[in-house]
């Protein structure tokens, strides 16, 4: 990965967007996309739709979607002690939380706290084996007494991990929130390398969706208004190359060994095929996901949009998902960026999606 790709990974995975607040992560989109983009905008619910336009008439619409919200939390009550109480936004696994430093995102800038814990030595036997359920949680930002802790945080404030990117042997990288912001740099990388090769034979929009980790929103209603033919969802897959992960329930897929292209009810049988062929021609490697019903991505929503549109399922490979340490290829973004470049300039016209 070039340098100038992995800084924009890099300010995109760390900058805050939990459900509801992606606006510092869309703010980078627009910005790296302005340029490349014929059209750009930003609906009412705050995705980002970015268009290049096709060479010719009655154009196949083709969609890319890549969620850019995070989980996180949201500030519900401040204690008489200044201590703050939290609610989940998304999927957050209560084991992660306690001793962790978060940021509360204020409208002054983020602030720095930790997720306090009561010492080991003073918890019964019992307790050791517990877990703390999120609501008796609490952040602790040094404040003396609610007074003080009013003057800088608001009730509603978004609360993300405190952590970036960083790199560990090889190609491998941890962050919080690759899921799915690593999806939105897909999307908007493979808009760059299709602008480099020249105008497409669709109409191509990419899309980063918002409130995907709260119900499919974004995709729900950016789908509805752009009307895709085609519209290809670009998420996180579940890695099962490490210790404790079943296989035999899940599939397996390695770090490393390419996008995890899915197959079943939500896919179009065509476009999968498509999709497969491309990178056998491209010499991409890749994996394949056997999902038997609704995946639970955007894919969903695309696919069952107005009168149904051909949908697909490319999925990067990711340990510790909704962790504050999960762990990916760069290789294997780069090999999805591949893929899906290839993909837009093999598409012919919408009847050849049609099932035989």
């Amino acid at each position: 990965m070039q340098e100038q790709d992995f800084n924009f990974l890099k300010e995109l995975v760390e900058a805050p967007s939990p459900s509801g607040f992606e606006q510092p992560a869309q703010r980078i989109i627009r910005r790296v996309l302005g340029p490349v983009a014929d059209e750009l905008r930003t609906d009412v619910m705050g995705n980002v739709i970015a268009r290049l336009a096709g060479v010719g008439e009655n154009l196949p619409k083709v969609m890319l979607a890549g969620h850019c919200d995070e989980i996180g939390f949201m500030v519900k009550y401040i204690d008489e002690g200044g201590f703050l109480f939290f609610a989940p936004i998304g999927g957050v696994d209560a084991h992660l939380v306690p001793g962790q430093r978060v940021h509360v995102h204020t409208t002054s800038g983020p602030i720095l706290g930790v997720v306090g814990k009561k010492p080991i030595h003073m918890m019964e036997t019992k307790d050791r084996e517990t877990v703390v359920k999120l609501k008796s949680q609490f952040i602790d930002i040094g404040c003396g007494d609610k007074a003080e802790a009013e003057k800088l945080v608001a009730i509603g404030d978004p609360v993300t991990f405190a952590v970036g990117l960083e790199r560990l042997q090889g190609d491998r990288v941890i962050s919080r929130a690759f899921d799915d912001k690593m999806g939105a740099f897909i999307v908007a990388r493979v808009l760059q390398e299709v602008r480099r090769r020249g105008a497409p034979p669709v109409d191509l929009f990419g899309v980063t969706t918002v409130q995907e980790e709260v119900g499919l929103r974004g995709g729900t209603t950016s789908a509805y208004g752009v009307n895709p033919d085609i519209g290809i969802a670009v998420e996180v897959g579940f890695a099962t190359d490490y210790p404790e992960m079943d296989k035999k329930e899940i599939g397996e897929f390695k770090i490393g060994k390419g996008p995890i292209i899915a197959r079943g009810a939500n896919i179009n049988p065509v476009l999968f095929d498509l999709l497969t062929a491309t990178a056998r021609a491209e010499n991409i490697p890749f994996q394949v996901m056997g999902a038997p019903r609704a995946t639970g991505t955007d894919a969903n929503v695309m696919q069952l949009n107005r009168g149904g549109s051909a949908a697909a399922l490319v999925s990067v490979p990711l340990r510790y998902m909704h962790t504050p340490v999960e762990l990916l290829s760069l290789e294997d973004l780069e090999n999805t960026v591949k893929l899906l470049t290839a993909v837009v300039f093999r598409i012919e016209n919408i009847s050849q999606f049609i099932p035989n």
